[in-house]
């Protein structure tokens, strides 16, 4: 309101500026006298003449040297001023009314900008209370699904179901003195289950799911998403008992003070203060639960990470054996499978699967056999659905592929069956081919390491030795110079390997044990152990050891890589009765 008064302000006084100016200037215009041209050529004969302005008006405006002025008509003829200055009369050619009407259209100029700057505040004013008061999500008021509905995470569902029991009896707790969590964060992959896990709270409780992202609340306008933030607790107050699911937490809750400099944001800082707010002004005998998820619980302020906001941290991880077995039952629910799928055996396959994953590689299973329409799901969609989850698609025009494009392959994924069989035993290749794919893969190799819940030192270098067996038996068949870019991928994943061993984990003796990426957040200078010649050093070392392995075995490498020619993939027992017979 005060910067609306003082712009009216501006634009009043711009106004009477130009009115007082243009008064003035008509009042100068009454003084001055007129005179015929033949009086105006006799006065300049005579000396009686000081100065004149020429312009291109129909009008000379002068002085004669007496002080007064004149005004005659102006005869516009060339060498007019030559003449003129003959008579030692000062000429200028920079009208005073010239100047007036400058000013005057600066000055309304000015109004003008001032005018629409106050029309834009206006609209920007109602855009925000518009966006303020949208209503961001009505409540799912009958919620279905139930811990049931969830197979696997059962510590997490063991903790949620405190959270359930404080939302039918609040008053049981405060009764007892205690305080439950007033906001939980659920973190973990993506697709583990996050937000089904808050759904079944809501349903299990029987109360409305508000669900939400983190993305609803960050706007251009300042001040806009607290708005929103303010309306929603609002809103939930109204209905009592509830739960409030905020997705993708990270959108707003960022650490505010990023690296040595700090930075800043108004809008997401002003919603993320009011969010803080809001949870701190419940009543503990409310309940209403604020239930929160991200995939990086490292990134988020601490603020909200404190007791008596977001205070409980519950991590929903990927599934182990046990669990990716319920969790293909329960998909599989609906699904006529033939007795040819083994549900044990496709969950021994899928490690580092999330849940989300596995419902897609029965739904994909689902389609192929719905194209073929034989009654069931059989061991052939499993298979084709578990390629295409992998690798894309298997391309069906092969008639481009060159022969010595197969054999490159061919020996390049006989290379990575090899080392894993020979380096790393517990790990199993279930398949080997050489069958291309629509996401541009020449073939693959599986290769499934058993469920840990740590990775040792020896078990991230055999990975990275595993990933390099590819370009190493490329060499060491076809020669240095004919080596391709298939192992592109493999050298990505090698190279992250080894930056995590090196940076995240202390497993290097040279850098030590710390956390170089925190020390660069905090100001540190990049430290000598940590260039990229160190790590290409230890890389050459690992390649130098998985190219003598191959060099060792190569008539394994020459009997695996034939067999995928002849055949395009092997399985498991394929490739055991091959290493046996060579």
């Amino acid at each position: 309101m005060k910067n609306r008064k003082a712009i009216y302000l501006i634009i009043l006084a711009v106004i009477v500026l130009v009115v007082g100016l243009a008064l003035y200037n008509h009042y100068k215009q009454d003084k001055v006298q007129p005179i015929s041209y033949n009086e105006f050529i006799s006065a300049v004969e005579n000396g009686r003449v000081d100065s004149l302005v020429l312009d291109d008006s129909d009008i000379l405006r002068g002085k004669y040297k007496d002080g007064s002025s004149f005004v005659t008509d102006n005869p516009r003829k060339d060498g007019f001023k030559e003449d003129l200055l003959v008579h030692d009369i000062r000429v200028s050619e920079t009208s005073s009314q010239m100047q007036f009407d400058k000013l005057t259209g600066l000055l309304l100029t000015l109004a003008l900008f001032a005018f629409v700057a106050i029309s834009l505040k206006k609209k920007e004013k109602q855009a925000q209370g518009q966006l303020a008061k949208t209503a961001l999500v009505s409540p799912e008021e009958r919620v279905k699904t139930s811990f049931d509905s969830i197979a696997g995470n059962e510590e997490a569902k063991a903790s949620m179901q405190e959270m359930v029991d404080f939302i039918k009896n609040p008053e049981k707790y405060t009764r007892y003195g205690a305080r439950l969590p007033r906001g939980v964060i659920l973190y973990g992959s993506p697709g583990t289950g996050k937000t089904l896990m808050a759904k079944a709270v809501a349903g299990e409780a029987g109360v409305p799911f508000f669900a939400v992202s983190g993305a609803d609340f960050v706007q251009v306008y300042v001040g806009v998403g607290a708005g929103r933030i303010r309306d929603l607790f609002k809103k939930a107050r109204e209905y009592g008992k509830c739960v409030i699911f905020i997705d993708e937490i990270d959108a707003l809750g960022k650490k505010r003070d990023q690296g040595p400099n700090g930075s800043s944001n108004d809008e997401r800082d002003q919603t993320l203060n009011a969010l803080l707010a809001e949870m701190s002004g419940f009543n503990e005998s409310e309940g209403i639960v604020v239930i929160a998820a991200t995939n990086r619980l490292d990134t988020l302020d601490e603020a909200l990470l404190r007791p008596g906001r977001f205070d409980r941290h519950i991590e929903i991880g990927l599934p182990d054996i046990n669990s990716r077995r319920k969790i293909l039952e329960l998909h599989s629910r609906n699904k006529p499978l033939d007795e040819s799928v083994d549900l044990d055996n496709l969950a021994y396959q899928t490690v580092y699967f999330s849940g989300a994953k596995l419902e897609s590689l029965l739904n994909e299973a689902a389609i192929y056999a719905a194209k073929r329409d034989q009654g069931s799901i059989d061991k052939r969609d499993i298979d084709k659905a578990f390629y295409t989850i992998i690798a894309g698609a298997e391309k069906k025009d092969r008639s481009a592929i060159a022969e010595r494009d197969r054999r490159v392959t061919a020996y390049h994924e006989a290379g990575h069956a090899l080392v894993t069989s020979l380096i790393a035993p517990e790990n199993k290749v279930t398949k080997v081919t050489i069958i291309p794919s629509t996401k541009g893969a020449g073939g693959f190799s599986m290769n499934i390491p058993p469920d840990r819940m740590y990775h040792r030192k020896i078990d991230m270098e055999n990975a990275i030795k595993i990933a390099l067996a590819g370009r190493a038996a490329e060499e060491l068949v076809f020669g240095p110079d004919r080596v391709t870019t298939g192992a592109s991928n493999d050298i990505e994943r090698a190279t992250g390997i080894l930056v995590d061993m090196v940076r995240r984990f202390g497993m290097s003796e040279k850098s030590g044990l710390l956390n170089y990426d925190v020390l660069y957040q905090n100001g540190f200078n990049q430290p000598q152990s940590c260039t990229s010649e160190d790590l290409k050093k230890t890389m050459d070392d690992l390649y130098r050891k998985v190219t003598g392995l191959i060099e060792d075995n190569i008539h394994l490498l020459k009997a695996i890589a034939e067999n995928l020619l002849l055949r395009e993939t092997l399985e498991e027992k394929d490739l055991k009765l091959i290493m046996e017979a060579s």
